[in-house]
């Protein structure tokens, strides 16, 4: 039990000394427009502060989780009596925290995995397409479009593309996608535009969806105010 636990106690101490490090690094370095100095710093730098944070983990499970007790004097009736060693134990609540600690980051990890696409049809793509009110003027520049898909709390932007917009009949249409790569069971589609209000879609998924055989019917916004604005989707994988 005790190789466990400074096992343990080792690693804990390596994650926190490799992510402290890394952090750190970036923190330093400014601000990072390709993201070459956060990869550098977690895979090149941060395994310093690993190493580090191992051994100063065992280290602390050597000093805080092994309690010494005193050993009983000898007794002096026996003259040939020997000094008994004294005896150690692992400390308790040192033990639950460790324990605690390595079980809620396995528990976490486990999370993320399960909600990843690794274990999924891998990265979905998400094919929008929003159809305006008749008579409705495109926005003059597509930085005017603002569509954010959500995957839970986290957010994912939506990209257009070269052709961002097309017509069905009188009513204009803008194109867009979005990658989505989590299990959750809630998605949310916002969009916003000049002179309308904010648009609001939940997306009948399940939390690990299949791929849509073609686009869904169109839909009106489920809350909120609409502006007449009509959404549908499709839903493709890459394997």
């Amino acid at each position: 039990m005790r190789v466990v636990l400074g096992f343990l106690s080792g690693v804990l101490g390596m994650l926190a000394g490799w992510v402290a490090l890394a952090s750190l690094v970036i923190s330093l370095a400014g601000q990072d427009r390709d993201g070459g100095i956060a990869m550098g710093a977690f895979f090149q730098i941060g395994p310093i502060g690993g190493l580090v944070g191992f051994v100063i983990g065992v280290w602390l499970f050597t000093k805080k989780g092994i309690v010494r007790e005193r050993a009983s004097p000898p007794d002096a009736a026996l003259p040939t009596a020997a000094a008994p060693l004294p005896r150690t134990r692992i400390s308790r609540p040192f033990a639950v925290a460790i324990l605690a600690l390595a079980g809620g980051l396995a528990w976490w990890g486990w999370y993320e995995l399960i909600r990843s696409p690794y274990l999924t049809h891998g990265f979905m793509t998400l094919n929008l397409q929003f159809k305006l009110p008749s008579g409705s003027a495109l926005p003059a520049d597509v930085k005017d479009v603002q569509i954010g898909v959500y995957e839970g709390d986290r957010q994912t932007d939506a990209t257009l593309g070269e052709l961002w917009h097309g017509h069905d009949g009188d009513r204009p249409v803008i194109l867009a996608s979005a990658e989505l790569s989590m299990k959750t069971r809630t998605r949310t589609v916002i969009l916003e535009l000049p002179g309308l209000p904010r648009q609001t879609w939940e997306l009948d998924l399940s939390s690990d969806p299949d791929p849509t055989p073609g686009y869904t019917p169109w839909r009106l916004p489920g809350s909120g105010p609409s502006a007449r604005v009509e959404m549908n989707f499709r839903l493709s994988a890459d394997r």
